[in-house]
């Protein structure tokens, strides 16, 4: 009988072996993105257990969850570039061969990551309260909101952590590993989320289980009754706290991806200039689609809290649905990166072609049947049959968008893995910022007429951007000015083993 590690072993294929600068393309590419896909969904399993679990507790923290979680994607944004650049070094060493390198590289920037997660971590903290009351949040859901979002500020070096480990093992050719950590604390994570939101006093996840009576003793011992919407921001850090350490574990081991080493994680200031370098574009680009979010989200907040929820459930649903996007393009990051650190600039080339393509075909298939079932899967999340009805109007705008989705991913994957992170943020500002914000804006607020409800020319203005998004994308793609990048370019060499 085929026991479930070889059963595995045929799904995921480990860094060993892959070879992502020799061969075929789409096998390897497959391989190395077939994990990303796995680690992203469960990642967003954090969310979406907790926008699961908070629907069961109320609507107020439904609505206030949609408030928290644009600003969690700002303050990981505001160190992404971080994350970004050391897995684009990571994998040009890898593709020159220089081990070495590569592992200075991902120990400077675990340093540089650390640092950046506290100073944000901080400033987050102190002024969540302003911020949140800057993106329209009522009098109702601004307390909620700013309990959840003052847990995750002060352990956002964690949640940095794990994210730089993912990073750079990626870099390194090695998607399996992080994808294996990240199980084990999802599970954990959504077996005490419930507990730390409800205590012991109604939690529907003993009744689910049928576990009233030692629901009732353990009330009776602990007279524990919950800590609400903070709780779950509780849960969510202590996972990822767990994640961090695993993670660090194994990358100061060596033996699987990428080494760190203690002595090379000195901060060196040189060697900041490079991360900086190819960090502070993706971080703009990051930030940017953080903020267009909660931009959004003002735009959103004019409307009855049903509407916010909805949005707020919708955008959950709609970030699931690209999780193959997102894992295809940093699967297209790292082949880019790897071949034009070998020297094969139309190998990386390839890469990208072939993603856009694949990504086109399977995402449109996926937006077929959200847009013809959107009812049960907005249902899914919350029982109000309004936030229903409105939820399932978003996805049906968004869901014929989808392939778009897909070729700019796969595009700007290859950018960012040829270094030229900047040419990746000027696209999305230009999707996002020149493009979605001001539609929604006019379309709703100056041409209200124009739809059925005013709320749809929100809805509009995703179909339009990803469109144009993927156009802009693609134009850029064909004049192969990227090819010939090299950010290891003018480095110098690593300190060695002696």
């Amino acid at each position: 009988m085929v026991s479930l590690r070889e059963r595995l072993s045929g799904l995921f294929k480990g860094q060993e072996q892959l070879d992502l600068t020799e061969g075929g393309i789409g096998k390897p590419l497959l391989f190395l993105s077939l994990p990303i896909v796995v680690t992203n969904l469960l990642q967003t399993a954090y969310n979406l257990a907790d926008t699961f679990w908070l629907g069961q507790f109320s609507t107020t923290a439904l609505a206030a969850i949609t408030f928290a979680f644009p600003m969690v994607f700002l303050l990981i944004s505001l160190g992404m570039g971080v994350s970004v650049a050391g897995s684009i070094l990571v994998a040009q060493n890898t593709g020159k061969g220089d081990t070495r390198a590569a592992e200075y590289a991902a120990s400077q920037t675990v340093t540089f990551a650390l640092l950046v997660s506290a100073v944000a971590g901080a400033v987050g903290y102190f002024f969540v309260d302003d911020f949140l009351a800057l993106l329209g949040a009522s009098a109702q859901t601004l307390p909620a909101a700013t309990s959840y979002m003052q847990v995750i500020a002060l352990g956002l070096p964690f949640m940095f952590g794990f994210f730089i480990f993912i990073s750079l093992m990626r870099g390194a050719g090695d998607t399996v590993t992080p994808m294996l950590v990240m199980f084990g604390t999802v599970v954990l994570n959504i077996l005490i989320d419930p507990v730390l939101i409800f205590g012991f006093d109604g939690n529907p996840l003993f009744s689910i289980l049928s576990l009233q009576g030692l629901e009732a003793s353990l009330l009776a011992s602990t007279g524990y009754t919950g800590s609400g919407i903070a709780g779950a921001a509780i849960a969510t850090i202590f996972s990822r706290a767990l994640a961090m350490v695993v993670g660090l574990a194994i990358m100061f081991r060596g033996t699987r991806g990428i080494r760190i080493r203690l002595r090379d994680m000195s901060p060196d200031l040189e060697y900041a200039e490079r991360i900086v370098k190819l960090g502070v574009p993706a971080s703009i680009e990051g930030t940017g689609r953080a903020l267009s979010v909660n931009l959004f989200l003002v735009i959103v907040a004019l409307f009855p809290q049903t509407v916010v929820a909805a949005f707020g459930i919708g955008v959950r649903v709609f970030s699931v649905i690209f999780l193959p996007a997102i894992a295809v393009g940093r699967g297209v990051e790292t082949m880019a990166g790897q071949n034009i650190g070998a020297g094969k600039p139309d190998r990386a080339a390839s890469s990208a072609g072939i993603a856009s393509g694949a990504m086109f075909v399977v995402l449109s298939a996926m937006g077929v049947v959200v847009f013809l079932f959107p009812g049960p899967i907005v249902g899914a999340f919350t029982s109000d049959p309004e936030v229903v009805e409105v939820g399932a109007e978003f996805l049906r705008w968004v869901a014929p968008s989808f392939g778009f989705i897909g070729v700019l991913r796969a595009y700007t994957g290859a950018f960012r893995g040829a270094g030229k992170t900047l040419v990746a943020a000027a696209i999305s500002i230009a999707t996002l910022a020149v493009i979605r914000l001001p539609f929604a804006w006019v379309a709703s607020q100056y041409f209200p007429n124009v739809f059925p409800e005013a709320r749809m020319g929100v809805w509009a203005a995703f179909f339009v951007s990803n469109a144009l998004g993927a156009l802009i994308a693609f134009s850029w793609y064909r004049t192969g000015s990227w090819r010939d990048a090299d950010a290891t370019a003018g480095s110098r060499p690593a300190p060695t083993d002696d």
